[in-house]
């Protein structure tokens, strides 16, 4: 992997993160006024199971 693979997929990712709010503002306020109201432990899990299933997908696709 060199430093353009790992810019190319920081890029992506800007992108992909910033579609909903593009598409669809109000429903992203109220996404994020909801995870407001989540405990830590639960965005933590929301946020290892993200990681988890980008680890799986990467290893399935650059296998």
């Amino acid at each position: 992997m060199n430093w353009s693979d790992l810019l190319a997929a920081l890029s992506l990712v800007l992108v992909i993160e910033g579609l909903l709010p593009f598409l669809k503002p109000q429903t992203y306020k109220n996404t994020m006024q909801q995870m407001l109201t989540l405990p830590e432990k639960t965005i933590r899990m929301i946020g290892l199971g993200s990681m988890v299933a980008g680890l799986i997908l990467l290893t399935l696709v650059r296998g």
